[in-house]
C-alpha cells in the first residue's frame, strides 16, 4: 500500500488559492449540458469526481471543449434531454455525479446502464429511484436492491395518471436525492411538486442546487423546506459564463490549522459571500475560541488568545463535510467535543463516523459514537508514529492530516485518494506548516 509519511510540525501560516467547489462544479456541469447554448466554465475543479462527470457527458452526446490547459470548459448545451439514447456509465464514487445524472438519464428517455466502485454499489439509492417512478421512470437494479448498478429503460407515465404532478423523497439519507430531481424535472415540461418526508438534512447542499438552478434559468417555488415545484415553463437557458467558487469544504482543513498551528493561514476563494454552507465552518471554529476574519472571497484563522481551543457540542446538519474536520479539532481543544446529526456520514464514501472514531483512537482520543453523534475527548497527549487508513476517502485523509500539528509524525496510507477533490492536497498543505 503507498503511504505518506508527515513529519512533526506545530505551526501554520500562509495564503491558500482553493480549488473549485465539486459541489459547484458537477452541478454547474449538468445544467450547462441540459441548457440551451455554450456555457464558458471558468475555474472547474480539476479531480477525479469532476472528470468522471465530463466523460459521461461526452458519452451522452454533449459538447464538452477544455481551453488549453487552463481549468476553463466550454460545454456545449443540448437544451433538454441528452440526445445519446444508450450509454454505460462509469461514475467511479462520485455521489454527486451519480445521483443527478440516475435522474437526468431516467428523464432522457433512452437505454443506459450507471455503475461506479465497489463502494458506490453500497451506498443506497432506492429513495430516489423510487421517487423517479413515481414520475413515471423504469429502473432496474443490477445487484442489490436499493443500490447502483442501475439499468434505466424509456419511462412512461401510462400505468400512472399522477406521473409528472408530484413526487415525494425522504429527506434524512441524502441531500443528493432531491438535488438531482430538482436538477431534472425541466426535462419533464410539466408543473411537478416534490415532497420531503421527514426532516431534509444537508440543507445548504439545497441551497447551492437552488442557486445554481437560478443562474440557469430555473425558478423553484418553495413552501419552507417541505415542498419544492418546479413550473411547466421551466427552460434551461446558459448564463454565457459562470466561476465555480473555491470549495468551501477545503477550506476547512486551513482554517483549522491556522487555529491549531497559530496563524494566520487565510483561505482564497470562498468568504462571506460563498453560496456554500461549509463556510460556516468558519463560524464553529469560532464557537471552539478560534479567531476569525472574514471578507467576501476569504477567511482567515487564528489561534485564540489563550492559545488554546475549548470544547463544543454543535449541531452539524448545516455543515455535514466540514464537520469532519471539527472532530479532528477537537483532539486540540480543552474537554470534549461532541457532533450531532450526522447520521448522513454513514452513507458517504465509507462509514465516516465509524472510521473517525477508529482512526482518533489511534491517536489517544476518547471517541463516543451513535448512530448520528460522535463525541470526542482529546488525549493528554497525542501518540506519535500512527498509521492512519484513510478507507479511500479523501476526507479522511485531509482531516487526519492535522494530527501532525500536534508535533508527532504520522502516516497516512493511500495519499492519493484526495485526487477526488484536491489532488494537490498535501503539497498545498506542506506549503503552509513548519
Amino acid at each position: 500500500m503507498e503511504f505518506l509519511d508527515l513529519p512533526p510540525v506545530r505551526h501554520a501560516h500562509g495564503t491558500v488559492q482553493l480549488p473549485g467547489s465539486k459541489s459547484i462544479s458537477n452541478r454547474v456541469l449538468l445544467l450547462s449540458a441540459l441548457a440551451s447554448g455554450t456555457t464558458q466554465v471558468r475555474a472547474l475543479l480539476d479531480s477525479d469526481d469532476t472528470r468522471v462527470m465530463l466523460d459521461a457527458l461526452r458519452a451522452l452526446g454533449i459538447g464538452v471543449e477544455r481551453q488549453g490547459d487552463t481549468d476553463d470548459y466550454a460545454i456545449t448545451g443540448v437544451g433538454g434531454a441528452f440526445p445519446v439514447k444508450q450509454a454505460e456509465l462509469f461514475l467511479g464514487n462520485a455521489g454527486t455525479a451519480f445521483r443527478s445524472l440516475t435522474a437526468a438519464c431516467a428523464l432522457s428517455g433512452g437505454e443506459y446502464v450507471l455503475k461506479g466502485v465497489a463502494r458506490m454499489h453500497e451506498r443506497p439509492i432506492g429513495d430516489l429511484v423510487d421517487a423517479l417512478r413515481l414520475l413515471g421512470a423504469k429502473i432496474d437494479y443490477l445487484g442489490v436492491e436499493g443500490y447502483p448498478p442501475l439499468a434505466i429503460h424509456p419511462g412512461s407515465d401510462d400505468s400512472n395518471p399522477l406521473a409528472g404532478a408530484s413526487t415525494q423523497v425522504r429527506g434524512n439519507v441524502s441531500s443528493q436525492y432531491l438535488t438531482g430531481l430538482l436538477m431534472t424535472l425541466p426535462l419533464l415540461g410539466k408543473t411537478t411538486r416534490i415532497d420531503i418526508d421527514g426532516e431534509l438534512i444537508s440543507k445548504p447542499y439545497i441551497g447551492i442546487t437552488l442557486a445554481m438552478l437560478r443562474r440557469f434559468g430555473i425558478d423553484v417555488q418553495q413552501d419552507g423546506w417541505a415542498s419544492f415545484t418546479v413550473g411547466a415553463g421551466a427552460r434551461y437557458v446558459s448564463p454565457g459564463e459562470i466561476w465555480v467558487e473555491g470549495d468551501a469544504s477545503s477550506a476547512s482543513y486551513f482554517i483549522a490549522a491556522g487555529a491549531i498551528g497559530g496563524g494566520p493561514v487565510t483561505v482564497v476563494g470562498a468568504g462571506s459571500e460563498s453560496v456554500q454552507g461549509d463556510v460556516l465552518f468558519a463560524d464553529a471554529m469560532a464557537q471552539m475560541g478560534a479567531v476569525i476574519e472574514k471578507t467576501a472571497n476569504s477567511i482567515t484563522s487564528r489561534v485564540p488568545a489563550s492559545g488554546k481551543l475549548n470544547g463544543i457540542s454543535i449541531d452539524c446538519n448545516h455543515i455535514p463535510d466540514a464537520a469532519m474536520t471539527l472532530a479532528v479539532a477537537a483532539l486540540f481543544a480543552e474537554g470534549p467535543t461532541t457532533l450531532t446529526n450526522i447520521a448522513s456520514w454513514r452513507v458517504k464514501e465509507t462509514d465516516r463516523i465509524t472510521a473517525m472514531a477508529t482512526e482518533l483512537r489511534k491517536v489517544g482520543a476518547t471517541v463516543e459514537e451513535g448512530a448520528d453523534f460522535i463525541r470526542v475527548t482529546p488525549p493528554e497527549k497525542l501518540t506519535p508514529n500512527a498509521v492512519i487508513d484513510t478507507y479511500d476517502d479523501h476526507r479522511m485523509a485531509m482531516c487526519l492530516s492535522l494530527v501532525s500539528l500536534g508535533g508527532v509524525p504520522i502516516r497516512i496510507n493511500d495519499p492519493a485518494c484526495v485526487n477526488k477533490t484536491f489532488p494537490t492536497y498535501f503539497k498545498v498543505f506542506a506549503g503552509v506548516v513548519q
